[in-house]
């Protein structure tokens, strides 16, 4: 009962079917061979418009080289202050960017609201010699938390972003989960609702190192090249992301992927409301379930052998709180996740009380 990360997986059939197809036989280096393009033409249609693409092996890489394209060194992002890109990239986003500095705001659910933005970006005066320039805002889709935003919460960050001329980064490395959730087109998901740069996720999702960094304006992207290069993301061999994508997108099979993650999760998620002993510490919209667990099924957890992480509380929605020896826990499911596992895990959630 291993629900620490959707990470765990392994790689989808199809995926690890299509590499071994590109495997065979010798093609051309540094992305220019058909399986890379293929991938391009992919997230072309997907996205019903053309793109820049720009593939690379880990979300790290995707976010850190997309901001890092959005700001300048002496620039600024406005972003969650638990949000990936300022808690689990070890400084990547600033290094990438020569040193732009992040802006961590709070907000329940890891999800920023507009008024927050704009007072954030009142404390920095336009053209000041002596501050850094908001350049970028970012967001996480699926949030830390597991929430979503919608359509409208998109677009009202990019009206709030707007007056200062800042552009709408989205960290996806859960896309998938969330568009399938939000029953709505990719397009609509991101450059429809404002979004300019989108790091799309394939690792979490069913690919093996298979990550996108997706310029809406293919003539924002200009630099791109020279700082995945630089960066060390320019694999000679490339044709073995190119050719997870094309496993990974072709037919749909992503969003099939996704769409059994997300089972998994709100059938723990329907268990947990419904038990009476545990309860939500946010709603489950995604393929992750943040139950606020008691000391004594914690112990119940751990007996039974189930694998989850301890979770921050910092987000939490107002009045809710924590009782004494209370944790919020983290249990994500995958495309791979046994319908049969996630019954036993139920089972320790139900397991009688003396």
């Amino acid at each position: 009962m291993n629900f620490i990360s959707d990470n765990t997986a392994g790689a989808s059939p199809r995926v690890m079917a299509a590499i071994a197809a590109a495997n065979d036989g010798a093609a051309s280096a540094y992305g220019s061979d058909t399986w890379t393009k293929q991938a391009e033409r992919r997230f072309a249609e997907i996205f019903e418009r053309e793109v820049a693409v720009f593939l690379v092996t880990s979300g790290t890489a995707a976010n850190a080289l997309a901001l890092a394209s959005l700001t300048r060194p002496w620039g600024a992002v406005i972003t969650h202050e638990e949000s990936h890109v300022a808690d689990d990239e070890c400084g990547a986003p600033e290094f990438f960017s020569d040193g732009a500095k992040l802006i961590g705001l709070p907000g329940a659910g890891n999800k920023l609201s507009p008024d927050q933005v704009t007072q954030a970006l009142g404390r920095f005066r336009e053209g000041a010699l002596h501050q850094v320039q908001p350049q970028a805002l970012s967001i996480t889709q699926a949030t830390e938390c597991g929430t979503i935003y919608t359509l409208d919460e998109i677009r009202a960050l990019k009206d709030a972003a707007a007056p200062r001329g800042l552009s709408l980064h989205m960290d996806g490395a859960r896309f998938a989960n969330a568009l399938v959730t939000l029953g709505c087109s990719p397009a609509e998901m991101t450059w429809k609702a404002g979004i300019d740069v989108l790091s799309f996720g394939g690792t979490k999702n069913g690919a093996w190192a298979a990550e996108a960094v997706i310029f809406f304006d293919p003539a924002k992207a200009s630099e791109m090249k020279w700082r995945r290069k630089r960066a060390g993301q320019t694999l000679s061999k490339g044709r073995l992301i190119g050719a997870q994508f094309e496993g990974l997108l072709a037919d749909g099979h992503w969003l099939d992927l996704a769409r059994h993650a997300n089972a998994m999760a709100s059938k723990l998620a329907g268990a947990v409301q419904a038990g009476g002993e545990a309860r939500l510490a946010w709603p489950c919209q995604a393929n992750e379930v943040f139950p606020i667990l008691s000391p004594a099924l914690q112990q119940r957890l751990q007996v039974a052998g189930a694998a989850y992480l301890p979770w921050s509380d910092r987000a939490l929605p107002a009045g809710l709180s924590l009782a004494e020896g209370e944790i919020v826990g983290r249990f994500v499911m995958s495309f791979e996740t046994p319908a049969e596992v996630v019954e036993q895990l139920i089972g320790v959630f139900d397991a009688p009380r003396g």
